[in-house]
């Protein structure tokens, strides 16, 4: 399931690719701009404007390193912390490889804040929801309530739904470039989390039973 996930958000990424490429894009971008941005008010920036902050180098830092201490004091869980880890450096590696890649200039009309650098795919989307999406499949292997599960992948897709938005909203980003960053990390992601199920899979393959070990006692 993981594999037909990354598959088909590979493939959706690269017709955006493809589109934002060709300049063809501005009939999914534009009515979704005039919408958001139509939503305007003092109350509503401030908030968007938090909501954006969050998603800076130094505090999805921050909030990585309060979950993997948590996964390491309370879950003593070392392979989750490769995971965790791996995931997020890179997709922070590929979203710069990407944005020098495509070289897609952020909107120019409108803004509300000012942002540097290239906007292709989002930077803010990618680093929420690769996240949102690792803290939450990790915290689904160690949570048997179904209610708690639920509540963890809700909170997960308002997180990082929010943070696109409030790129939207605040003028730095066309939405395909959120969408472009949510599925460009949503391909990273389900390898990552592919490849660690098969890596904990192998390991348990390879550990020796009990029956095992009492048969090389008894030899």
């Amino acid at each position: 399931m993981t594999s037909i996930a990354v598959i088909v958000s590979f493939i959706a990424f690269g017709i955006f690719a493809a589109l934002v490429g060709t300049n063809s894009v501005s009939g999914f971008d534009d009515p979704i701009i005039k919408l958001i941005q139509g939503w305007e008010s003092p109350g509503l920036t401030s908030f968007m404007e938090t909501i954006s902050m969050w998603g800076t180098t130094w505090y999805v830092v921050s909030v990585a390193v309060v979950v993997m201490l948590l996964l390491a004091l309370l879950l003593g869980q070392r392979k989750e912390l490769l995971l965790f880890a791996a995931a997020l450096i890179g997709s922070t590696l590929l979203n710069n490889i990407a944005k020098g890649l495509f070289e897609r200039e952020r909107p120019s009309l409108h803004r509300l804040i000012e942002e540097e650098g290239f906007g292709f795919p989002s930077g803010h989307s990618m680093a929420s929801f690769t996240l949102a999406v690792i803290t939450a499949y990790l915290l689904w292997k160690h949570i048997s309530s179904s209610v708690l599960r639920t509540a963890v992948v809700v909170l997960a897709v308002a997180w990082f739904v929010l943070m696109g938005t409030s790129r939207i909203y605040l003028g730095v980003h066309y939405p395909s470039d959120v969408i472009a960053g949510y599925l460009l990390s949503a391909t990273w992601a389900g390898i990552m989390i592919t490849a660690f199920r098969g890596w904990i899979a192998r390991d348990d393959r390879e550990e020796p039973t009990f029956e095992y070990a009492l048969r090389n006692i008894d030899q």
